[in-house]
């Protein structure tokens, strides 16, 4: 992959899932994505800042959840309010480019044993072994930095860790997949964070963005599966979802 600049100016460009420029056609105001950057103050801030600003937005104020479909516009995952892996690195993908960070689009397959129970009993069951995952990775510093650790807010992870307090180690499930579950490298800190990768069976290529993606993979999720995830067992996987967001924290007693 080239560095100069006229090579990353393909990782800057709008499409039509990065919709970042995009404004409906009833609406004459500005784009919902770059009125959103516009109210942060995003395009004032040095690089980095701007990186992490983005990266706490889609991480902590996105938080976990799942589409119907999803294959879907930023402007549409902004509107959700929430996302998964593929959703999330879209809207992602979408900020960061519309505040001149360039960014690109890595897709693999990884072990559907990471969603187990996040996914209800039966999606579970009748899902393929492998399923399709993403990450953002950002060109910052001179280099490509990866992004995953977006993929799960905060209260989420803080709620697995205190339904899950002991040291499993490795984690696989609920949507995390790492060496231990109560320390992961998902904050920005300046470098690579992940939440998932150690469930990564294929490595299926960089895309310069998620159309690319979509046009050569299409979901594996399809048929009867698909039907029932998209009639019913989406909104049933947002209450696991939930449920382990809002997990009590212990009472130790005597």
């Amino acid at each position: 992959m080239g560095t100069n600049s006229r090579d990353l100016e393909r990782y800057l460009r709008e499409t039509p899932l990065l919709d970042f420029g995009a404004a409906p056609i009833q609406d004459f105001g500005a784009a919902p994505i770059q009125a959103l950057v516009d109210r942060r103050g995003w395009h004032s801030l040095a690089p980095e800042e701007r990186l992490a600003a983005v990266y706490d937005f889609v991480k902590n104020e996105t938080p976990l959840g799942y589409s119907a479909r999803e294959r879907i516009s930023a402007t549409d995952v902004l509107k959700d309010g929430y996302g998964q892996c593929n959703t999330k690195s879209i809207l992602l993908m979408a900020l960061l480019r519309s505040v001149g960070l360039p960014c690109r689009f890595h897709a693999f397959r990884i072990d559907k044993r990471v969603q187990k129970g996040v996914l209800p009993w039966l999606v579970y069951v009748l899902a393929p072994n492998e399923l399709g995952h993403s990450w953002v990775e950002v060109r910052h510093g001179g280099r490509w930095i990866i992004l995953e650790g977006a993929i799960l807010d905060r209260d989420y992870l803080e709620g697995a860790r205190r339904r899950f307090p002991g040291n499993e180690s490795p984690f696989c499930g609920y949507a995390v997949a790492a060496d231990d579950l109560q320390e992961t490298r998902d904050q920005w800190r300046g470098d690579d964070t992940y939440i998932q990768h150690k469930a990564i069976t294929r490595d299926l290529g960089v895309f310069d963005c998620p159309d690319d993606y979509f046009a050569a993979h299409a979901s594996n999720i399809v048929g009867v599966r698909g039907w029932l995830w998209r009639h019913y067992f989406y909104a049933l996987a947002n209450r696991l979802v939930e449920q382990t967001r809002y997990w009590p924290q212990s009472v130790l007693t005597n």
